[in-house]
């Protein structure tokens, strides 16, 4: 982070949100996904403390995200989104959150280099504590209890105490995100993203196909750098890089009480990430979600699903992005390998007419989930990248830009997924499947999906 930005950011964010017209507006409306912890003794006690931390991030840092996506709207940048399906607070740990940058990093060099494009990099991190889910309730051996929705909600285990709704858990979320994002700055601007050092960052990790040709990428950056250091180039600007981090905005509790004012602008600014996204369950125009994301300045996304129509995205980019402003708002299409050649065309032509300029981003992750007989919830990884190639195809043939991907990884060797260069089979989930809710990619297929987007982008 450059020094104007941080004194912006720090000038800004500071002042409480408390009576800033319209902010509450939600309150009033529908809202679906919400937990049931209002009654609570401490409830009262834990907003009133959110209310009044510091924010997680700057104002500063917000903008220039807004900025950075803006090119991406234009076809000059890409846009690139990862990390957990949910966060856990255990899972917080150096080695994880090390692992998770470092497979981030990885895909933006495999996608800057092969691409030559900026890569906007976002980790889906510091914030996804909650899910969405398609049940309040969950029944096993005759035992109905409330549905497990993300550890900033209640907790895992199937337990009358631990599936109650807990308002203190959202304290916890925020001190893990704060020291998530302490780790993710660290990590970022102290060397360790030192593109120099692009060939370590592959230590640790089995040799397998995608490492094999990460590695001999890496070679070919490693010479390039060598021949730019010995015609005298600057390298500072390769010693660090900028990481965002974004969630869903779903508690409106949480997102609220962390709405700071920027004293710059007099705006509101949610400062639990700098991105925050509305899912496909909550994108409802006239709901809760829709109007409270509707009046702060960070980039907002949607996640818009297999029924979503053209008059249902202009309508959203009415309410969220009325200036239409580059870098405002971001689609994210979870359509599923099966459809996404049938139903992107339309959102896009209608979008393309109207001259509103969003970023398009595909998660090809969440309209692929399957379960298997032995009951585990995977993913096909050829799902995975059948829809991400659709996505590119209905661009190309539209003649708008392919603006991002948006997928739920890991760094670590986990088993969740199906297939890959170096297959993941059914019987490899007794071991190695840790998610508590959705499958997530582990490093090598991540890093296969990088590659496979460099080549989409290199041939534009």
């Amino acid at each position: 982070m450059d020094q104007e930005t941080l004194e912006n950011g720090l000038a800004g964010s500071a002042s409480s949100a408390k009576n800033f017209p319209g902010l509450d507006d939600w309150r009033q409306l529908n809202i679906d996904q919400q937990p049931t912890w209002q009654e609570h003794p401490d409830y009262t006690n834990v907003i009133n403390e959110l209310n009044t931390v510091p924010p997680l991030v700057f104002a500063g840092e917000v903008d220039r995200l807004r900025k950075n996506l803006a090119e991406v709207a234009k076809g000059k940048a890409f846009f690139l989104q990862g990390g957990d399906c949910a966060e856990t607070f255990e899972g917080a740990t150096a080695d994880k959150i090390s692992a998770r940058v470092k497979t981030l990093l990885q895909m933006a060099v495999v996608l800057t280099y092969g691409a030559s494009m900026p890569v906007v990099k976002m980790g889906r991190m510091a914030g996804q504590f909650s899910k969405p889910r398609s049940s309040n309730t969950e029944t096993r051996d005759g035992v109905t209890l409330p549905t497990f929705r993300g550890e900033m909600v209640n907790g895992f285990e199937f337990a009358e105490e631990a599936r109650a709704h807990d308002p203190r858990r959202m304290v916890q979320g925020y001190h893990t995100s704060a020291s998530t994002l302490n780790l993710v700055r660290a990590f970022t601007t102290g060397g360790f993203a030192d593109l120099r050092l692009v060939n370590q960052w592959n230590r640790g990790f089995t040799s397998n196909p995608a490492h094999a040709r990460y590695e001999s990428l890496s070679g070919e950056i490693d010479r390039a750098l060598k021949f730019m250091e010995a015609c005298g180039a600057d390298f500072d600007a390769m010693k660090t890089t900028e990481l965002y981090v974004g969630h869903e905005g779903l508690l409106l509790d949480y997102e609220r009480a962390l709405t700071r004012i920027d004293s710059r602008t007099n705006q509101p600014y949610d400062t639990s990430g700098h991105f925050i996204w509305i899912g496909e369950r909550t994108r409802g125009l006239d709901d809760a979600h829709v109007d409270f994301l509707s009046k702060v300045r960070n980039p907002i996304g949607v996640k818009l699903g297999p029924s979503t129509t053209a008059d249902d995205a202009l309508r959203l980019i009415d309410k969220l992005d009325p200036e239409r402003e580059p870098g405002r708002l971001t689609f994210i299409t979870r359509m599923g390998a099966s459809k996404i050649r049938e139903n992107l065309p339309a959102l896009v032509e209608g979008v393309q007419a109207s001259g509103a300029k969003v970023v398009w981003v595909t998660d090809p992750m969440h309209g692929n989930t399957i379960s298997v007989p032995s009951g585990y919830k995977t993913r096909r990884f050829d799902d995975v990248v059948d829809e991400v190639k659709g996505f590119f195809e209905v661009h190309e043939a539209l003649g708008s830009f392919p603006s991002g991907i948006h997928i739920e990884m890991t760094g670590d060797d986990v088993a969740e997924c199906l297939g890959g260069s170096d297959p993941i089979n059914e019987e490899a989930f007794a071991d190695r499947y840790e998610t508590r809710c959705d499958p997530r990619l582990n490093h090598r297929q991540s890093l296969e999906i990088a590659f496979l987007v460099a080549e989409y982008l290199s041939r534009r």
